[in-house]
């Protein structure tokens, strides 16, 4: 269902909102629906007149991380420039292939029909929207993770207007956890220490966190007294995500695992556990 809804949201709803456009030109303006509706309404890459679209940033240029019940709002910012200035600016993040075949599998929409524009100069601005990232609404699913495309566009004040369907993309990632413990503690100079933790990762199909099994993990080192983690070596996660391995003790420290992070999860480090050698 909540697939549907978005379909819909998408391909309906987008389809009669965003800007307003002056009356005197609505009628004019290719593709509008009305002296209500912006060109917009065609949801499809068009240029009119002199308007350039300079930059599109999204959530600051961080990836969107998103677990399994917290919603994440994520800043949209679109500056864009024309002769006359700017009216207004607008954004929204979508995964699919075409917007206007109704090929959309996702999409985080503002609810506000209009952006918050501030003046750079007399001819250029950035415009803000926000949208929401819900696990319980529109990520619905694990198929959500990885690159979306962003929908830009920008009206300039005299009517003209720039629209790309897909001006850039966007990394939508299901959050991670990592979890270690060294044991025993205190343990003797020479002896073995058992080394394991846990990776999980949002599992947006069931909201719940999952074991990511395959994945290699670095094992990392930090001698009482220094200030820098060094790797020890490299282990992959098993089963449920269990991750084990032993070492020598050497000296007191701490250890940590470190995951680099992949297309779909993000990058995490564990907390350190210190280890006591007599």
């Amino acid at each position: 269902m909540r697939m549907r809804a978005t379909v819909i949201a998408v391909s309906g709803a987008l389809a009669l909102s965003a800007f307003a456009v002056p009356a005197a030109q609505a009628d004019d303006a290719p593709g509008a629906l009305g002296a209500s509706v912006t060109p917009f309404g065609a949801l499809a890459d068009e240029i009119v007149g002199d308007t350039v679209i300079k930059k599109v940033t999204v959530n600051g240029g961080k990836d969107i991380v998103v677990g399994t019940s917290k919603k994440k709002s994520v800043t949209l910012s679109v500056t864009a420039t024309d002769p006359s200035g700017i009216e207004d600016g607008y954004a929204f993040l979508w995964k699919g292939n075409d917007i206007d075949s109704g090929d959309v599998v996702g999409a985080m929409v503002p609810d506000a029909d209009n952006g918050t524009c501030t003046a750079v100069d007399a001819t250029t601005s950035t415009c803000k929207v926000t949208v929401v990232a819900d696990p319980k609404d529109n990520i619905y699913g694990n198929v959500l993770a990885g690159k979306w495309h962003v929908f830009a566009g920008a009206l300039g004040k005299d009517g003209d207007y720039n629209i790309q369907e897909k001006h850039s993309k966007a990394s939508v990632k299901r959050a991670s956890a990592l979890t270690v413990n060294a044991s025993p503690e205190p343990v003797k100079k020479g002896k073995t220490i058992t080394v394991s933790g846990k990776l999980t990762r949002a599992n947006w199909d069931t909201l719940k966190y999952a074991g990511y099994t395959g994945q290699s993990v670095k094992l990392q080192f930090k001698k009482k007294g220094t200030s820098a983690y060094k790797d020890v070596k490299t282990v992959k996660s098993g089963s449920g995500g269990a991750l084990k391995t032993t070492v020598k003790a050497a000296a007191d420290g701490s250890f940590r695992f470190v995951f680099a992070g992949t297309s779909t999860t993000p990058a995490v480090t564990s907390a350190a556990d210190a280890i006591d050698v007599k």
